[in-house]
């Protein structure tokens, strides 16, 4: 885990949550706009998986837990994808929030997985 790529990360998902939220506030539907904002924090998160994999595999190993770690780290790949797929059933101002709500749970699981990975 590269501690630049998830501060890059972290920064993407509260982004990304508040300006989902905003777009709830303001009454729009989910859109290519808001699913796209949320695709972001997804496509991080399959580089962080890729780049966690690379380095378990050369001999890293997080500070507490490298189960626990990628736990965290599977649950995070589905909270988008969950929410993405709430948001195309349901088309409605809320599912735009659900979306952000999704985002701001990425970056708390991702503060989490810095902790597990580096002993803070």
């Amino acid at each position: 885990m590269f501690e630049w790529l998830t501060t890059l990360q972290i920064a993407v998902a509260l982004v990304a949550g508040l300006v989902l939220a905003v777009f709830s506030f303001a009454k729009r539907k989910p859109s290519l706009i808001s699913l796209g904002i949320l695709a972001a924090t997804e496509l991080l998160l399959i580089a962080q998986l890729t780049v966690s994999i690379v380095l378990v595999s050369g001999g890293a190993r997080a500070k507490t837990d490298t189960i626990e770690f990628f736990g965290y780290l599977l649950v995070a790949l589905m909270i988008p994808a969950g929410a993405t797929f709430w948001a195309l059933v349901e088309r409605n101002r809320w599912s735009t929030m659900v979306l952000g709500v999704a985002a701001l749970t990425v970056a708390i699981m991702l503060g989490r997985m810095t902790q597990i990975w580096f002993g803070n």
